[in-house]
């Protein structure tokens, strides 16, 4: 701030410039203040020109300033017209109407201050882009950080940084984590939602997702220079070539189809499969939680909630395989050494063949049991642990297995670069 006042006192003030506002002025900057003047200052060419300048401080995790954001509004046209060498002799609408004109042209400036390091303009202008974003190409549809002023939209428009809409990407992106949970553990163990109470809860989900879709194609987003995009006709578009194809897949009734009994059991399959799709939706969650990969505590949380999402995904993924290869289809026989038979036989719930009845087998474990030891499983050998109390014995359970340990490897390398 010191070189800033320097500049100041280099060619920006003048003759005319008040004291007291520049005393104030170094006052706000040594204090780490925010505050506004009404300024007189001087151009190269010594033009007076009046500015209302507004200072902002802006402070990292730690609460320690690092910034200064500066605006200057040329609000020269509102105060006694000033009659210098450029516009002497001109009556005093020419001077209105010359100040009117460089208004218009020139409404506002910007200066963003370092408190330590001195920062160049072209430093300033381009803001350099996380390394999340740029990974998953998120494009440029990122908040912008500083907002002076709401643009003006059309009465069916929604500002995509408003309050409104930042509650409810809130709930979607809660509603989005709830169907990263469920879909794949309703897939992987084939429930079907018999429960009233799951199936009032999802239908619910579905609605909120179909009123989500309304909702984004009145949204504004913004656009690759950085302005905000409210043209209905621009927004529809947008969205129809981004996310409105994924969305709609998302808020398909798949769980009111697979409640009635009388379903072939392969249209379940393929709706239940379709349900898949959902998990795509976290793909604009990334997109949301970037702007928090700034502060430790919110990357440690995100961390260790990505870590328990991938070992559920994982456990669903390693009970199927299991459920798959635990019977013999051919010669209809149970292998002894899959872990889902020695996991039965542990617990005292063995399977059964019923040669009376539907001549399958029956019986075995609980979806319960099934899911915590296919969790635990995950859990041990993400973390390199591995008791060996439940170990893959058929070779697609070893070749899952291998897979498993080198995303597990992949979390820890994650973890440590974000340290």
């Amino acid at each position: 701030e010191q070189k800033f006042c320097d500049l100041f006192s280099s060619f920006m003030y003048g003759e005319l410039t008040d004291k007291k506002t520049i005393d104030k002025i170094r006052e706000t900057f040594d204090n780490y203040e925010s505050n506004c003047f009404e300024v007189l200052l001087y151009r190269k060419n010594r033009a007076p020109v009046w500015f209302y300048m507004q200072v902002a401080p802006i402070r990292n995790e730690n609460d320690k300033v690092v910034l200064f954001l500066c605006t200057f509004k040329d609000i020269t046209v509102f105060k006694q017209p000033i009659e210098d060498e450029t516009n002497k002799g001109w009556t005093k609408l020419a001077r209105l109407t010359r100040a009117l004109t460089h208004n218009n042209r020139n409404t506002s400036h910007h200066t963003t201050l370092q408190q330590l390091t001195p920062m160049s303009s072209h430093e300033v202008s381009q803001p350099k882009q996380s390394r999340l974003a740029e990974v998953l190409q998120l494009g440029s549809d990122i908040l912008p950080q500083y907002k002076q002023e709401a643009p003006k939209t059309p009465p069916h428009i929604i500002l995509h940084y408003c309050t409104f809409k930042t509650t409810w990407d809130w709930v979607i992106l809660i509603l989005t984590f709830y169907t990263a949970i469920m879909v794949p553990y309703n897939v992987s163990f084939k429930t079907k939602q018999n429960n009233i109470v799951w199936l009032v809860l999802d239908s619910v989900v579905d609605v909120i997702f179909l009123v989500d879709i309304v909702l984004n194609f009145h949204t504004t987003f913004v656009g690759p220079g950085g302005e905000v995009i409210s043209d209905p006709k621009l927004i529809r578009m947008n969205y129809l070539k981004t996310w409105f194809v994924i969305d709609l897949l998302s808020c398909l009734p798949y769980d009111i189809i697979n409640a009635f009994e009388n379903v072939d059991e392969g249209i379940s399959s393929l709706f239940s499969s379709l349900k898949v799709v959902r998990l795509l939706r976290l793909g604009r969650v990334a997109r949301k939680l970037d702007h928090y990969l700034e502060y430790g505590a919110a990357v440690l949380v995100l961390l260790v909630c990505v870590f328990g999402l991938v070992a559920h995904w994982l456990a669903c993924i390693w009970y199927s395989i299991g459920d798959y290869e635990v019977i013999d289809e051919v010669t209809n026989t149970i292998k002894t050494d899959s872990w889902l038979y020695q996991l039965a036989i542990t617990i005292g719930s063995p399977y059964r063949f019923n040669a009376s009845g539907s001549g399958q087998w029956e019986g075995g474990p609980g979806k319960d049991s099934l899911y915590i030891t296919s969790l635990y499983f995950t859990m041990t050998s993400l973390t390199t642990i591995g008791f060996g109390n439940i170990a893959p014995t058929t070779d697609g359970e070893k070749i899952f297995s291998v897979a498993m340990m080198m995303v597990g490897c992949n979390n820890y390398t994650l973890a440590n670069n974000t340290r």
